[in-house]
C-alpha cells in the first residue's frame, strides 16, 4: 500500500461527500454510497494504523522493507 492509495481513498471520499451534499441521489444510491464510504474509511484507517505500528517498531535485523499486509 502506498501514499498514492491513501490519496485515492481521500479523493473517493471527497467526491462521495460532494455527491451526498448535492442531494441529487436517490435514497438507495445514497445508502450504497454511504456504505462504500464506510468501507473506504475503514481501509484507510487500517492502513494508517499499520503504518503507525510499523513506524513505532524498528525493523528486525536484516529486514530492509516493511512487511506487506495481505
Amino acid at each position: 500500500m502506498s501514499v498514492d492509495q491513501l490519496e485515492y481513498w481521500t479523493r473517493q471520499l471527497e467526491e462521495a461527500a460532494a455527491q451526498l451534499r448535492a442531494g441529487e441521489l436517490e435514497p438507495e444510491q445514497a445508502a450504497r454510497l454511504v456504505e462504500e464510504c464506510a468501507r473506504l474509511a475503514g481501509d484507510a484507517a487500517n492502513e494508517l494504523d499499520r503504518r503507525v505500528r510499523a513506524a513505532a517498531d524498528p525493523p528486525a535485523p536484516g529486514q530492509t522493507t516493511l512487511p506487506t499486509q495481505t
